[in-house]
């Protein structure tokens, strides 16, 4: 569905007209028109491979495209490489934080910027200009400590600080709500109000659907490379949205959600009891069974990643014990873990999940082959055949298995560190955020997925933010807050509004 009228080209602040951009073997955008007013914030849609980073990196001048035209402020540009983008005034923030943790806040905010005096480098200067970027977001924080200090949200909020320049008429944020709780990103919606109140046109690239008919004024969808209609946020109905993106109708994708939850029963195949670690994670009980789907709710911060951690012996525990089908673990660490069958999917696959400069295949065997030990090498015809099984299972969006991954949109990378997990056959699967950056289609795709593996007998922990991913897909829910396991929910009383209520304390 295309917008309606025709937009002023007065009020157009970028305009991108017939772009087009060919990969070897993916035709990764057809000809797509995208119109940015100033003064707006607009929302740009699609599921994983239906081109956003590539159109977004051709606005911002990381990739050259193959066909079409770029205006600015009604007048042509050409945009080679990210320093014309940035001379223009367009500013981007990806999704992964992509500053330098070993350096001060100070240093990342006045990288190559730094104020100079004489030839040398004034660095009480340039610690008033990093105060004065942060301001803008109302955030203070000690300038002079290293970034790699801060939680992610921190360092989110200081990619921005960074990208935001005196000039900027256009600014890019990929994902930016992605590590922030409700009330950081409550501030960031406020600083893009702001922004967009001085005339500088915003494009808002996510997965939350909520969040785009909080602070969106027009919404653009892509699908398989193409521009499927632009509307503005407050005449495009939710369901025709998410329609638009996948390419077919919800009720297809709500059949799919409609598998009956597990009814398990026995004994735990994981068992905590009082397992803790001390200014980490308060000690906590909690039991996984076979068949079975225990989601983690909670805020930022609650204590989600370091008890899945804690289960897989990444973060080794001060108190408590461990059992794996009865027994009492006695060695705590990753390596072990894999052993005894327990696998962990991180929520940072970037850091954690993926190893960027191997191929597809090589990142989903490495799960597999750490398992069998490096003494019983998995073959290459069994690679080959594992990997395209998962491919067709998880609807990796690949050209082929040997493309590197670093190379592939962020939803697909993160089904490659489910691949690699599901390869391996484990009895217990710990998923840290399984649907982070995932689009709304390939959200439903892994939820349905979470189902099957249950119906097989795969004992699941799956920690997440979206309590509406909780709801669907769990047996049981334990609630954190504050580091601490405050309640455990299951049947009838998991809903969206017992878990709120139990978060803010209830």
């Amino acid at each position: 569905m295309g917008e309606t009228g025709v937009t002023d080209s007065s009020t157009l602040r970028i305009e991108m007209r017939g772009v087009s951009k060919t990969f070897p073997g993916v035709r990764a955008l057809e000809k797509v028109d995208l119109q940015l007013k100033a003064g707006e914030v607009h929302a740009l849609l699609g599921e994983n491979g239906a081109g956003k980073s590539t159109l977004i990196k051709i606005m911002t001048g990381a990739l050259p495209r193959d066909e079409g035209e770029i205006r600015l402020d009604g007048h042509p540009v050409e945009i080679n490489t990210t320093a014309d983008a940035q001379a223009l005034g367009i500013s981007t923030v990806y999704q992964e934080v992509n500053l330098v943790p070993t350096l001060t806040v100070t240093k990342n905010l006045t990288l190559e910027r730094q104020p100079r005096r004489f030839g040398l480098i004034s660095w009480g200067r340039a610690r008033a200009l990093a105060k004065q970027r942060l301001k803008r977001l109302n955030l203070e924080i000690d300038t002079e400590r290293l970034l790699g200090s801060y939680p992610v949200a921190i360092q989110q909020l200081v990619a921005i600080a960074r990208a935001l320049e005196d000039d900027t008429r256009v600014l890019v944020l990929d994902e930016p709500t992605a590590s922030l709780d409700a009330n950081e990103t409550e501030l960031l919606f406020k600083i893009m109000r702001d922004l967009k109140s001085l005339g500088i046109a915003i494009v808002f690239i996510t997965h939350f659907i909520d969040q785009v008919y909080q602070v969106a004024d027009r919404i653009s969808v892509l699908r398989n490379g193409r521009m499927v209609g632009t509307a503005p946020a407050a005449e495009l109905p939710r369901l025709e949205l998410i329609s638009m993106m996948i390419g077919r109708e919800l009720a297809a994708v709500e059949a799919r959600l409609a598998t009956s939850k597990s009814e398990a029963g026995g004994e735990p195949v994981l068992a905590a009891v009082g397992l803790g670690r001390r200014r980490t994670m308060t000690p906590f009980d909690i039991a996984l069974r076979a068949g079975e789907v225990v989601g983690l709710a909670g805020l930022l911060g609650s204590g989600r990643t370091e008890t899945a951690k804690l289960l897989f012996g990444a973060i080794r525990p001060d108190s408590g014990q461990l059992k794996v089908d009865g027994k009492a673990v006695k060695r705590f660490s990753p390596g072990h873990s894999l052993r005894y069958g327990i696998l962990f999917c991180p929520e940072d696959r970037k850091a954690e999940g993926l190893v960027g400069e191997l191929t597809v295949r090589e990142n989903i065997m490495l799960g597999l082959q750490a398992k069998r030990g490096w003494m019983r090498r998995v073959w290459k015809d069994e690679q080959k055949r594992l990997t395209q099984e998962m491919i067709e299972a998880l609807a990796i969006a690949t050209p082929d298995a040997e493309k590197p991954v670093g190379q592939l949109s962020g939803g697909n990378q993160q089904k490659v560190v489910l691949a690699r997990s599901l390869v391996a056959k484990p009895k217990v699967l710990l998923l840290d955020e399984p649907t982070r950056g995932i689009d709304v289609g390939a959200h439903a795709e892994v939820v349905a997925l979470i189902r099957r593996l249950c119906a097989e007998g795969l004992a699941l922990l799956v920690a997440s933010s979206e309590l509406d991913e909780l709801v669907a897909v769990s047996d049981r829910v334990a609630v954190l807050r504050d580091r601490r396991k405050v309640e455990e929910m299951s049947g009838a009383d998991i809903t969206r509004e017992n878990i709120i209520h139990t978060i803010a304390g209830g």
